[in-house]
């Protein structure tokens, strides 16, 4: 039998409360309850439910008392409207989850993120609360700041493009090229997915997975994570850089936590759904994309100070990111393209034509949708001299593919973070790196 806690209120009878706990008691042993609040049939605080009361100041610190109190293996929530909302459920739930245990009610369950593999390398995850919040950019930054600090990182990344068996990339040996990419398109790879752009911008071993669905708390449907893990875990490298997709977490052993916020994402990123449970696991949290035209000042500092509050001691940065060409472009007549927002891309072609020397003559903001993409690569036809792109979505396959057609070269794009407000991320990068060193031989010597 497992051992649970409930959690009950008092809009419920409590005779009915407990005659739903012995009803459990025939499959669970039922170690206490949670009182979660509520008036309107407990007559005394003090109601009778024949098991162990925990009580506290709020229903989540009541719960975190009784769950380090009593070790369960399991929340089942039998409280309901009004005591708890939605919200107030989600909220539980991440403490459950924080926990490792598994939070469950009359038509739901949550389980923690099952973890598939824990390697003897140290390990750095850094991972998001949605899609293009910049995870892959800030990636391939930490990486490289780890290998000028002599740390030797491996990247373990995971897309919804990668391939069928995990694969290694010698990026700190091998220079692969748009042609090179191009080929491993012709061959039906997603040549844009986030191993390549790894590899490329950090120049460090890359071993590329693939998943496919996301759980709302991060787990994934299916992955070859694991088996990529064993991989990275053979090449000898200093530190196991575990790169996310998506909201989704890799299934494997993270020793430190780096959680990238989307700025335009705006407070719910960090305060609905499991976004708090994100925040209690991670060692820095950082706001990503904070430009006044995507999201104002104040709530940006709003987001800081949340993430200060939830976590006492964590890392906390905001960061922009900004475009490098991989070769020189000074002189040059370019076709800029990027997954950046619309409202973005008069800063950035500023950007690009002040730091880099090039005339951007045309812009596309479209390098998610394939059609609208080719439709404004037709629209330049003639214009450009070069090709400007990220490593992203079309980049290969429509981008790189009609270069080649033009007899045009296609140049990729680095985003490099820069940091505006809070915690330096090149000093956040080094300590995160320490911390998962200290906890990995902390883990390795218990095994």
């Amino acid at each position: 039998m497992s051992r649970v806690l409930v959690l009950v209120d008092g809009e419920h009878y409590p005779p009915v409360v407990r005659a739903a706990i012995e009803e459990l008691s025939a499959i669970h042993e039922v170690a206490a309850a949670v009182f979660l609040g509520g008036t309107e049939k407990v007559g005394t605080p003090a109601a009778d439910y024949g098991i162990p009361v925990v009580r506290d100041t709020s229903p989540a610190e009541a719960l975190r008392i009784a769950i380090t109190r009593y070790s369960p293996e399991a929340v089942i929530d039998l409280s309901d409207e009004p005591v708890v909302t939605a919200d107030d459920r989600f909220r539980l739930a991440g403490i459950a989850l924080e926990y490792g245990i598994s939070y469950l009610g009359a038509d739901f369950q949550f389980d923690p993120p099952l973890i598939e593999y824990e390697p003897r390398t140290p390990s750095l995850a850094i991972v998001g609360t949605g899609k293009r919040v910049g995870k892959t950019a800030i990636s391939a930054h930490v990486a490289r700041t780890l290998l000028a600090r002599g740390l030797r990182p491996v990247v373990l990344a995971m897309g919804r493009g990668g391939p069928a068996e995990p694969e290694l990339l010698r990026g700190d040996e091998i220079s692969l090229t748009t042609a090179d990419l191009l080929a491993f398109a012709r061959r039906g790879i997603h040549a844009a997915s986030d191993c390549y752009e790894d590899a490329l911008m950090a120049r460090v071993p890359t071993v590329g997975c693939r998943r496919c669905g996301g759980g709302m708390a991060g787990s994934v449907f299916s992955s070859n994570v694991a088996d990529g893990a064993r991989l990275a875990d053979s090449l000898g490298g200093g530190i196991m850089m575990l790169e996310g997709s998506g909201a989704a977490v890799p299934p494997v052993r993270a020793d430190a936590t780096m959680l990238i916020a989307g700025a335009a994402q705006g407070m719910r990123a960090l305060t609905a759904y499991f976004g708090p449970l994100r925040m209690a696991t991670a060692d820095a949290i950082v706001i990503a994309g904070a430009e006044p035209l995507l999201a104002d000042a104040a709530g940006v500092e709003a987001m800081l100070a949340l993430a200060r509050a939830a976590r006492p001691g964590a890392r906390v940065s905001a960061v922009t990111f900004r475009p490098r060409p991989l070769e020189p472009v000074a002189g040059r007549r370019a076709f800029f393209a990027t997954t950046a927002p619309a409202g973005l891309l008069p800063l950035l072609k500023e950007h690009l034509e002040r730091e880099h020397g090039c005339e951007v003559v045309a812009v596309s903001a479209n390098l998610s949708d394939r059609a609208a993409l080719r439709a404004d690569l037709e629209a330049a036809a003639g214009t450009y001299d070069v090709l400007l792109t990220e490593l992203k979505a079309a980049a290969i396959d429509v981008v790189a593919q009609a270069g080649e057609a033009a007899g045009v070269p296609t140049i990729l794009l680095d985003n490099v973070p820069v940091t505006t407000a809070g915690d330096d991320l090149d000093e956040t990068a080094t300590l995160l790196a320490r911390l998962a060193a200290n906890r990995s031989e902390v883990r390795n010597d218990a095994c």
